[in-house]
């Protein structure tokens, strides 16, 4: 019985640190469960990638974040853009 209320408490708080971060509750809730102490590391090191600069394929057009180097769309090669042509999603 303690082993079930250890796997929730784990879970569940994995799951609110993934939702907190813009991540699916459901997933990181069992990801915290199965794996306890690592679902929960794992989450704290989640990567937030909502606010990361982001720039236009010159080529295509689509919109990359700004660290991808190669275009998934046209295989355009993509090197730094000018400051005023990325993109800050979050201001």
């Amino acid at each position: 019985m303690s082993a079930v209320i250890i796997f929730t408490t784990f879970g569940l708080a994995t799951a609110l640190i993934g939702k907190a971060k813009g991540s699916s509750f459901f997933i990181w809730f069992l990801v915290g469960a199965v794996l306890p102490l690592l679902g929960l590391i794992a989450v704290v090191l989640y990567r937030v990638e909502k606010n990361e600069p982001e720039r236009r394929c010159p080529r295509c057009g689509h919109v990359h974040k700004i660290y991808v180097q190669v275009c998934r769309y046209c295989g355009e090669d993509m090197y730094l853009p000018d400051p005023s042509e990325v993109r800050h999603p979050a201001r």
